[in-house]
Protein backbone atom coordinates (compact mmCIF):
# COMPACT_ATOMS: atom_id res chain seq x y z
CA UNK A 1 0.00 0.00 0.00
CA UNK A 2 3.08 2.62 0.04
CA UNK A 3 2.79 5.18 -2.26
CA UNK A 4 -0.75 4.63 -2.81
CA UNK A 5 -1.81 7.04 -0.29
CA UNK A 6 -2.15 10.72 -1.31
CA UNK A 7 -3.95 13.62 -4.05
CA UNK A 8 -3.30 12.87 -7.67
CA UNK A 9 -5.02 14.41 -10.58
CA UNK A 10 -6.74 13.17 -13.54
CA UNK A 11 -7.89 15.06 -16.59
CA UNK A 12 -11.20 14.17 -16.87
CA UNK A 13 -13.21 14.54 -20.67
CA UNK A 14 -16.39 16.13 -21.41
CA UNK A 15 -19.67 13.93 -21.99
CA UNK A 16 -18.68 11.37 -18.86
CA UNK A 17 -20.14 11.49 -15.08
CA UNK A 18 -17.18 12.61 -12.86
CA UNK A 19 -17.97 8.86 -10.50
CA UNK A 20 -17.57 6.73 -14.03
CA UNK A 21 -13.80 8.13 -13.72
CA UNK A 22 -13.27 7.25 -10.41
CA UNK A 23 -14.79 3.70 -11.12
CA UNK A 24 -12.46 3.38 -13.72
CA UNK A 25 -9.76 4.27 -12.14
CA UNK A 26 -10.90 2.35 -9.31
CA UNK A 27 -11.59 -0.66 -11.38
CA UNK A 28 -7.83 -0.48 -13.26
CA UNK A 29 -6.19 -0.63 -9.45
CA UNK A 30 -8.31 -3.30 -8.43
CA UNK A 31 -7.87 -5.42 -11.52
CA UNK A 32 -3.90 -5.02 -11.44
CA UNK A 33 -3.33 -5.34 -7.84
CA UNK A 34 -5.87 -7.94 -7.22
CA UNK A 35 -6.61 -8.91 -3.16
CA UNK A 36 -4.73 -6.60 -1.89
CA UNK A 37 -6.30 -3.99 -2.59
CA UNK A 38 -9.58 -4.87 -2.35
CA UNK A 39 -10.21 -2.36 0.93
CA UNK A 40 -9.15 0.34 -1.57
CA UNK A 41 -10.96 3.76 -1.04
CA UNK A 42 -11.11 6.31 -4.04
CA UNK A 43 -12.32 9.82 -2.92
CA UNK A 44 -13.01 13.06 -4.82
CA UNK A 45 -12.40 16.66 -4.68
CA UNK A 46 -14.70 19.42 -6.09
CA UNK A 47 -16.45 17.54 -9.09
CA UNK A 48 -16.97 18.55 -12.34
CA UNK A 49 -20.71 18.13 -14.23
CA UNK A 50 -20.79 15.53 -16.93
CA UNK A 51 -20.83 18.50 -20.19
CA UNK A 52 -17.13 19.98 -18.59
CA UNK A 53 -13.82 18.70 -18.88
CA UNK A 54 -10.33 19.18 -17.31
CA UNK A 55 -8.47 18.89 -13.60
CA UNK A 56 -10.54 16.40 -11.22
CA UNK A 57 -8.77 15.77 -8.24
CA UNK A 58 -8.77 12.32 -6.56
CA UNK A 59 -7.51 10.77 -3.23
CA UNK A 60 -6.72 7.35 -2.14
CA UNK A 61 -6.79 5.89 1.22
CA UNK A 62 -5.15 7.86 3.83
CA UNK A 63 -5.05 10.84 1.38
CA UNK A 64 -8.89 11.32 1.36
CA UNK A 65 -8.34 13.09 5.03
CA UNK A 66 -6.45 15.88 2.74
CA UNK A 67 -9.23 16.95 1.09
CA UNK A 68 -10.75 19.26 4.54
CA UNK A 69 -7.80 20.69 4.62
CA UNK A 70 -7.41 21.64 1.19
CA UNK A 71 -11.10 22.57 1.22
CA UNK A 72 -10.60 25.32 4.25
CA UNK A 73 -7.89 26.57 2.21
CA UNK A 74 -10.35 28.05 -0.33
CA UNK A 75 -7.84 27.72 -2.92
CA UNK A 76 -8.93 29.25 -6.33
CA UNK A 77 -9.52 27.21 -9.72
CA UNK A 78 -8.79 27.94 -13.12
CA UNK A 79 -11.65 27.64 -16.32
CA UNK A 80 -11.32 28.67 -19.66
CA UNK A 81 -14.59 29.13 -20.85
CA UNK A 82 -16.19 29.46 -24.84
CA UNK A 83 -18.95 30.82 -25.78
CA UNK A 84 -20.65 31.85 -28.94
CA UNK A 85 -23.22 34.82 -29.46
CA UNK A 86 -26.39 34.96 -31.02
CA UNK A 87 -28.42 32.47 -29.78
CA UNK A 88 -30.12 31.53 -26.12
CA UNK A 89 -30.81 27.80 -24.48
CA UNK A 90 -32.74 27.10 -21.51
CA UNK A 91 -29.84 25.47 -19.74
CA UNK A 92 -26.92 28.04 -21.10
CA UNK A 93 -25.42 25.70 -23.17
CA UNK A 94 -24.87 25.03 -26.91
CA UNK A 95 -26.59 21.72 -26.46
CA UNK A 96 -29.71 22.96 -24.45
CA UNK A 97 -32.94 23.69 -25.78
CA UNK A 98 -33.23 26.59 -28.06
CA UNK A 99 -35.17 29.67 -26.85
CA UNK A 100 -33.90 32.72 -29.06
CA UNK A 101 -31.50 33.31 -31.86
CA UNK A 102 -30.11 37.08 -32.01
CA UNK A 103 -27.85 39.19 -34.03
CA UNK A 104 -24.54 40.01 -33.39
CA UNK A 105 -22.72 41.99 -35.65
CA UNK A 106 -22.63 45.00 -33.10
CA UNK A 107 -20.42 43.24 -30.96
CA UNK A 108 -16.64 44.07 -30.73
CA UNK A 109 -14.00 42.46 -28.17
CA UNK A 110 -13.75 46.04 -26.58
CA UNK A 111 -17.15 46.28 -25.82
CA UNK A 112 -16.84 42.39 -24.45
CA UNK A 113 -13.47 43.71 -22.44
CA UNK A 114 -15.97 46.43 -20.82
CA UNK A 115 -18.28 44.03 -20.07
CA UNK A 116 -15.83 41.75 -18.08
CA UNK A 117 -13.53 44.69 -16.72
CA UNK A 118 -17.49 45.10 -14.87
CA UNK A 119 -17.80 42.07 -13.82
CA UNK A 120 -14.09 41.55 -12.31
CA UNK A 121 -14.88 45.14 -10.46
CA UNK A 122 -18.30 43.56 -8.63
CA UNK A 123 -16.60 40.63 -7.58
CA UNK A 124 -13.76 42.08 -6.23
CA UNK A 125 -15.99 43.98 -3.73
CA UNK A 126 -17.72 40.30 -2.77
CA UNK A 127 -14.68 39.19 -2.11
CA UNK A 128 -13.38 42.02 -0.29
CA UNK A 129 -16.62 41.83 1.98
CA UNK A 130 -16.12 37.69 2.30
CA UNK A 131 -12.93 38.00 3.74
CA UNK A 132 -13.19 39.87 6.80
CA UNK A 133 -9.91 41.75 5.87
CA UNK A 134 -9.61 45.03 6.67
CA UNK A 135 -7.99 47.02 3.39
CA UNK A 136 -6.36 49.70 5.10
CA UNK A 137 -3.70 47.51 7.57
CA UNK A 138 -0.34 46.07 6.16
CA UNK A 139 -1.54 42.51 6.91
CA UNK A 140 -4.46 43.43 3.84
CA UNK A 141 -1.56 44.56 1.89
CA UNK A 142 0.94 41.63 2.30
CA UNK A 143 -1.95 39.31 1.77
CA UNK A 144 -3.08 41.00 -1.46
CA UNK A 145 0.62 40.69 -3.00
CA UNK A 146 0.57 37.12 -2.04
CA UNK A 147 -2.45 36.48 -3.67
CA UNK A 148 -3.80 35.19 -0.34
CA UNK A 149 -6.97 37.26 -0.16
CA UNK A 150 -9.69 34.67 -0.19
CA UNK A 151 -12.66 33.91 1.93
CA UNK A 152 -11.96 31.86 5.02
CA UNK A 153 -15.19 30.40 5.32
CA UNK A 154 -18.50 29.46 2.38
CA UNK A 155 -19.54 32.48 0.15
CA UNK A 156 -21.52 32.53 -2.92
CA UNK A 157 -19.36 31.84 -6.11
CA UNK A 158 -16.64 34.36 -6.10
CA UNK A 159 -14.66 35.35 -9.51
CA UNK A 160 -10.98 36.32 -8.84
CA UNK A 161 -10.15 37.54 -12.00
CA UNK A 162 -11.53 37.20 -15.61
CA UNK A 163 -10.09 37.77 -19.05
CA UNK A 164 -10.73 37.55 -22.85
CA UNK A 165 -8.54 34.95 -24.33
CA UNK A 166 -10.15 35.11 -27.84
CA UNK A 167 -12.64 36.56 -29.86
CA UNK A 168 -13.47 35.64 -33.38
CA UNK A 169 -17.21 36.52 -33.96
CA UNK A 170 -19.72 34.61 -33.17
CA UNK A 171 -17.01 33.07 -31.16
CA UNK A 172 -14.80 33.79 -27.56
CA UNK A 173 -13.11 32.45 -24.93
CA UNK A 174 -12.56 33.52 -21.30
CA UNK A 175 -10.24 32.73 -18.44
CA UNK A 176 -12.21 32.62 -15.28
CA UNK A 177 -10.10 32.52 -11.64
CA UNK A 178 -12.88 31.68 -9.43
CA UNK A 179 -14.26 30.10 -5.90
CA UNK A 180 -16.89 28.28 -4.54
CA UNK A 181 -18.18 27.80 -8.04
CA UNK A 182 -20.12 25.32 -10.31
CA UNK A 183 -19.64 24.56 -13.63
CA UNK A 184 -23.13 25.60 -14.51
CA UNK A 185 -22.40 28.78 -13.18
CA UNK A 186 -19.87 29.81 -15.28
CA UNK A 187 -22.39 29.14 -18.21
CA UNK A 188 -24.72 31.58 -16.34
CA UNK A 189 -22.17 33.83 -16.98
CA UNK A 190 -21.61 33.47 -20.46
CA UNK A 191 -25.77 33.73 -20.76
CA UNK A 192 -25.58 37.10 -19.09
CA UNK A 193 -22.42 38.58 -21.37
CA UNK A 194 -24.58 37.79 -23.76
CA UNK A 195 -27.81 39.79 -22.46
CA UNK A 196 -25.16 42.62 -21.10
CA UNK A 197 -24.13 43.23 -24.75
CA UNK A 198 -27.53 43.65 -26.41
CA UNK A 199 -27.49 39.80 -28.05
CA UNK A 200 -27.45 36.20 -26.44
CA UNK A 201 -24.85 33.53 -25.68
CA UNK A 202 -24.36 29.90 -24.97
CA UNK A 203 -21.61 28.16 -23.73
CA UNK A 204 -19.81 25.50 -25.70
CA UNK A 205 -16.93 24.35 -23.44
CA UNK A 206 -16.14 24.48 -19.74
CA UNK A 207 -12.75 23.00 -19.12
CA UNK A 208 -10.85 23.84 -15.94
CA UNK A 209 -7.26 24.30 -16.02
CA UNK A 210 -6.34 24.38 -12.38
CA UNK A 211 -7.70 23.41 -9.11
CA UNK A 212 -5.63 24.74 -6.53
CA UNK A 213 -2.48 23.85 -6.40
CA UNK A 214 -2.90 20.93 -9.38
CA UNK A 215 -2.76 21.52 -12.95
CA UNK A 216 -3.46 20.23 -16.43
CA UNK A 217 0.43 19.26 -16.19
CA UNK A 218 -0.40 16.78 -13.40
CA UNK A 219 -3.47 15.27 -14.85
CA UNK A 220 -3.05 11.98 -15.77
CA UNK A 221 -4.87 11.44 -19.48
CA UNK A 222 -7.20 8.36 -19.59
CA UNK A 223 -3.57 5.91 -21.20
CA UNK A 224 -1.64 6.73 -17.66
CA UNK A 225 -4.80 5.24 -14.98
CA UNK A 226 -2.45 2.75 -13.99
CA UNK A 227 -0.46 2.29 -10.71
CA UNK A 228 3.28 3.54 -11.37
CA UNK A 229 1.54 6.59 -13.29
CA UNK A 230 -0.72 7.26 -10.00
CA UNK A 231 2.01 6.35 -7.50
CA UNK A 232 4.63 8.78 -9.18
CA UNK A 233 1.53 11.46 -9.62
CA UNK A 234 0.64 11.49 -5.70
CA UNK A 235 4.41 11.56 -5.43
CA UNK A 236 5.19 14.67 -7.55
CA UNK A 237 2.42 15.97 -6.11
CA UNK A 238 2.74 15.98 -2.67
CA UNK A 239 5.61 18.48 -1.83
CA UNK A 240 3.39 21.41 -3.43
CA UNK A 241 0.05 20.42 -1.58
CA UNK A 242 2.17 20.14 1.62
CA UNK A 243 3.12 23.63 0.97
CA UNK A 244 0.03 25.58 0.25
CA UNK A 245 -1.53 23.99 3.57
CA UNK A 246 1.39 24.92 5.52
CA UNK A 247 1.51 28.73 4.14
CA UNK A 248 -2.44 29.14 4.55
CA UNK A 249 -3.36 26.90 7.46
CA UNK A 250 0.35 27.74 9.26
CA UNK A 251 3.36 25.62 9.83
CA UNK A 252 1.70 23.24 12.76
CA UNK A 253 3.97 20.01 14.75
CA UNK A 254 0.53 18.00 13.96
CA UNK A 255 0.16 18.78 10.00
CA UNK A 256 -1.79 16.46 7.89
CA UNK A 257 1.17 14.63 6.29
CA UNK A 258 2.87 13.81 9.49
CA UNK A 259 -0.41 12.78 10.91
CA UNK A 260 -0.24 10.41 7.17
CA UNK A 261 2.92 9.04 7.47
CA UNK A 262 2.27 8.11 11.72
CA UNK A 263 -1.19 5.74 10.04
CA UNK A 264 0.46 4.81 6.89
CA UNK A 265 3.52 3.66 8.98
CA UNK A 266 0.84 1.54 10.88
CA UNK A 267 -0.80 -0.03 8.06
CA UNK A 268 2.30 -1.12 6.90
CA UNK A 269 3.02 -2.42 9.85
CA UNK A 270 -0.33 -4.23 10.31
Amino acid sequence: MAGLSGLFAVYKPPGVAWCRVREAVETRLLRVQGPRFRRLKIGVGHRLDVKASGVFVLGIGHGNKLFTDLYNCHLTKVYTVSGMFGKATDDFSDTGKLIEKTTFDHITREKLERIVAVIQGTNHKALLMYSNIDMKTQEAYELAVKGLIRPMEKSPPIITAIRCLQFALPEFQLEIHCLHETQQYLRKIVHEIGLELKSSAVCTQVRRTRDGVFTLDDALPRTQWDLRSIQDAIRNCRLKVETELEKTLGHQDNSPFHQLDVEMAHSTDS
